[in-house]
């Protein structure tokens, strides 16, 4: 596992107040390298939401489970040779602890099969990815998790010059559609607006808490919220639907 992140998640309204916290954000911050030069200096993210035939890591989250974790492939593009990557993020109320391993496309489904990664399967050799990829894939087999959900964004993200201990993100545009297979397409059918035209704005940190961040909080008159897209995503496609589109896509 990472240093353990401490993650804060509020909503934002308007575009307008966004912008402004981007403004206060940029003393401090600078833009992240991939949405530098894009609109809004956001880069699209798309995750592969995994869970049990009960959505039993769904249920964790909804009744408050200590040690829940999430199981999701993470993609940012179409490409045949972009890499997939391959997390688990564990969370305890505040407190975030994240592993990932990216792997080549044409073995996604060798491993949601049920099969170990190898050698070749990976994009980088560090040991840490490995270990991120059998615990996943250990993990899945035990819940018996299959796709669920396709979750989509747009992320504007702001990180400290010399490292990642401090980062903040907004996220515009949550959109979720139910998903059975790893086509791991970033095109969607008929998405619905998870948290409609609200903006998640996240900070996270791995070390004590940024004093400007308690003046981001009371300038802009924030409060503290839950904001998940799996899960929230879920309830809005309702539970009774997603669990029935994989019953239907196993028979």
């Amino acid at each position: 596992m990472q240093l353990q992140r401490f993650e804060l998640k509020y909503r934002i309204r308007h575009e307008d107040m966004a912008l402004s916290v981007r403004d206060f954000v940029s003393s401090y911050l600078e833009v992240d390298e991939y949405g530098a030069t894009l609109p809004r200096f956001s880069y699209p993210v798309h995750s592969l939401y995994l869970d049990s035939p009960n959505l039993k890591l769904y249920w964790d989250t909804i009744n408050g489970s200590k040690n829940r974790f999430k199981l999701r492939l993470r993609f940012y593009e179409n490409r045949p040779d972009a890499p997939v990557y391959f997390e688990i993020k564990r969370r305890m109320n505040n407190i975030i602890a994240k592993q990932r391993g990216g792997v080549r496309r044409e073995a996604v489904d060798l491993l949601l099969a049920g099969h170990l990664p190898e050698p070749g399967h990976l994009v980088s050799r560090d040991p840490k990815h490995l270990a991120a990829l059998e615990n996943f894939c250990r993990l899945a087999t035990s819940l018996e998790a299959r796709p669920r959900t396709h979750v989509a964004y747009y992320r504007e993200a702001w990180l400290s010059p010399n490292d990642n201990a401090v980062r903040v993100t907004l996220d515009r545009d949550v959109r979720t559609e139910r998903e059975t297979t790893a086509q791991l397409t970033t095109r969607m059918h008929q998405p619905v607006r998870v948290f409609g035209a609200d903006i998640i704005l996240e900070l996270k940190f791995t070390n004590r808490f940024p004093n400007w961040f308690g003046d981001l909080v009371r300038h802009f008159g924030l409060m503290q919220c839950g904001a998940a897209k799996y899960v929230d995503g879920v309830s809005q496609l309702g539970v009774g639907g997603v669990k029935r589109a994989f019953e239907v896509e196993r028979s």
